[in-house]
């Protein structure tokens, strides 16, 4: 951790930024609660999962022995699964899609509120990649705000595993501005401090912190 915290520090100040600004997520998908408690008893509070199934095993117990928990869910989201996600989480950060902004909208006029949303933009335009495309993001980003009156927070990117992804998080950085959000989630283990470099507000840690994956 102390390595990690240096690097994060290092990397806010060559962009000019104050560390503080940058909020690590660790993401704990497919870990177990014995790894993820240590992170917990060291003051370390938010969180990442890919699954709703998933989380909903490990944080309820989790946020009854831990206070001020954010979890964000920073994989796809199944509309059938909405009302679930809502319960649980702090943060959606996986908004791709009209009927799944329907969704959204209707279950928080059933509980009167909903967690904070970001919309997922496919950067890269790939076809196998969930993701709003970055021509159509303006147009998706009114139709969630006056049709189905969601506040959005934020936009989420994951980079071609291919290329380079200052140019991917540099554009999502451009479209954050031409809609008017604030929260940019980008970068991961890989590539956090260009993330940072480029405007990040939130990083997705994972192998960085946990190791690779089983």
């Amino acid at each position: 951790m102390e390595d990690l915290r240096a690097r994060l520090e290092a990397a806010a100040q060559r962009a000019g930024r104050d560390a503080a600004e940058v909020t690590t997520l660790a993401i704990s998908k497919t870990k177990p609660v014995e790894a993820i408690t240590p992170f917990l008893d060291l003051g370390h509070r938010c969180f990442g999962e890919n699954r709703v199934q998933e989380a909903n095993e490990k944080w309820p117990s989790l946020r009854d022995q831990y206070d001020a928990i954010e979890l964000h869910l920073v994989g796809p989201l199944q509309s059938n699964k909405v009302e679930q996600a809502v319960a649980l989480f702090d943060v959606i950060q996986t908004l791709d899609r009209p009927k799944l902004a329907a969704a959204l909208a209707k279950v928080g006029d059933k509980h009167g509120s909903l967690p904070a949303l970001y919309i997922q933009v496919n950067t890269g335009e790939e076809p196998q990649k969930a993701g709003i495309a970055p021509t159509e993001l303006a147009t998706f980003a009114a139709q969630c705000r006056n049709d189905y009156s969601l506040q959005i927070d934020g936009l989420m990117c994951i980079p071609p595993a291919d290329q380079a992804a200052g140019p991917h998080f540099a554009l999502l950085n451009k479209l954050a501005g031409e809609i008017g959000v604030e929260k940019l989630s980008m970068g991961m283990s890989g590539d956090f401090e260009t993330g940072i470099a480029q405007g990040a507000t939130h990083i997705r840690l994972g192998t960085t912190l946990f190791g690779p994956r089983n």
